[in-house]
């Protein structure tokens, strides 16, 4: 009886692990939130070129993506908004520093309300009174958040920013709450307010002494490591490189 159990766990335990594996063909990629169109038409791009294959997409924070792939979540590509966010997952070894690559550039800007009648037009502005609310994403989580503060302590504008500041979870929230005029003013990127130009103005850029870089990479513990790679491959190539130039991303 004992050994008729035993065979039966080892059984279960081949059963669920076959389950769990990833099939052939499919790549699951975390990618950071400013993303989200691109690489939805990336991942459209990527299937028609590799009849079979099939993405799967996971968007949000980089900061918040980090920690779902550090409590296991199951990802085979990681793309970052930041090196900061990489880094980590790097010195956790969820990466490694020879499967990272930059892909894509961006700009940071400051957006208002399209019926704005005095839009701030310097980061000064955001501290005086014409501007009483500004979204700014979590800088702990979200890099357009950290881009945002570093340019702000470099202004020694951080405080009376902060003061304002109308704090949301990735940069589409923050980009929604401008469209909404429920803030004044919100720090995006160039490629976020482009979506909505019905509806938020780009009041200025927001001048930084860093380039805003896109990192992605294999993850270590990918399921499917031949299919995370063609995928990173796509991005980089001539066909990836053009779907981002369409939504204003820049090359690094």
């Amino acid at each position: 009886m004992a050994l008729t159990s035993l065979k039966r766990s080892l059984a279960a335990g081949l059963l669920a692990g076959l389950a769990s594996a990833a099939p052939a063909g499919e790549v699951t990629v975390s990618a950071a939130a400013s993303l989200t169109n691109a690489f939805k038409d990336m991942a459209q791009g990527y299937e028609a070129a590799h009849p079979g294959s099939k993405v799967l997409l996971n968007f949000g924070a980089s900061g918040a993506l980090l920690q779902q792939m550090a409590k296991g979540a199951p990802v085979d590509v990681f793309a970052s908004a930041d090196q900061e966010t990489m880094d980590a997952a790097q010195q956790q070894g969820l990466v490694r520093a020879a499967d990272r690559q930059d892909f894509v550039r961006n700009t940071l800007v400051v957006i208002a309300p399209m019926d704005a009648k005095a839009p701030p037009a310097a980061l000064k502005d955001l501290a005086g009174p014409g501007v009483a609310r500004v979204a700014l994403a979590l800088p702990a989580s979200v890099p357009v958040g950290r881009y945002a503060r570093h340019a702000l302590e470099a202004a020694g504008l951080w405080g009376a920013v902060q003061a304002k500041a109308v704090n949301t979870t990735n940069v589409r929230q923050s980009l929604d709450y401008v469209a909404r005029g429920e803030v004044d003013a919100g720090f995006v990127y160039a490629t976020d307010a482009a979506l909505m130009k019905d509806k938020v103005k780009t009041a200025f850029a927001v001048p930084l002494d860093r380039a805003i870089l896109y990192p992605i990479a294999r993850t270590a513990a990918s399921g499917n490591a031949a299919e995370a790679a063609a995928f990173i491959a796509y991005v980089r190539s001539p066909a990836g490189q053009a779907i981002l130039a369409r939504y204003g991303f820049l090359k690094p």
